[in-house]
């Protein structure tokens, strides 16, 4: 390969960068936050995919929206939104199995004007190994 390959095009950012950008914007939750925020009204989406759901199990009254639909779901201008979906001030809590993807998908949110919009520190995995209701 040659050098101009492997080198990232000008202003571009690496995964890790954009994980911290995207995290910098949250107020990240831990796992008995995010149990108190869905008691008072939350809503949390599971974005994993249906084979991780079906491997490790599922957080009981968590709504899956799939990552790759997710911003046509939750956005109020969008006509596929779901119908709880109506309002920016929605307070929406991501989760994905490790914290990761649900970071960079609750910065989209926020960028649709969600501003309420945060992740599961530590994702599924964090939410079992509290101990947490699950299913599976």
């Amino acid at each position: 390969m040659t050098a101009s390959v492997l080198a990232p095009p000008p202003g571009s950012l690496g995964i890790d960068d954009l994980l911290a950008a995207a995290r910098a914007r949250l107020h990240r939750l831990g796992p008995a936050a995010v149990a108190a925020a869905v008691r008072d009204g939350a809503v949390l989406i599971d974005i994993r995919p249906a084979a991780q759901r079906a491997e490790h199990g599922e957080i009981p009254d968590a709504i899956v929206i799939e990552r790759n639909v997710l911003e046509w779901r939750l956005d109020p201008r969008s006509e596929a939104r779901l119908p709880f979906a109506d309002r920016y001030d929605l307070e929406v809590i991501i989760t994905c199995q490790e914290g990761y993807t649900s970071s960079l998908a609750a910065a989209a949110l926020q960028d649709l004007g969600l501003h309420r919009a945060t992740d599961l520190a530590g994702g599924y995995a964090a939410w079992r190994a509290a101990g947490l209701p699950t299913t599976g």
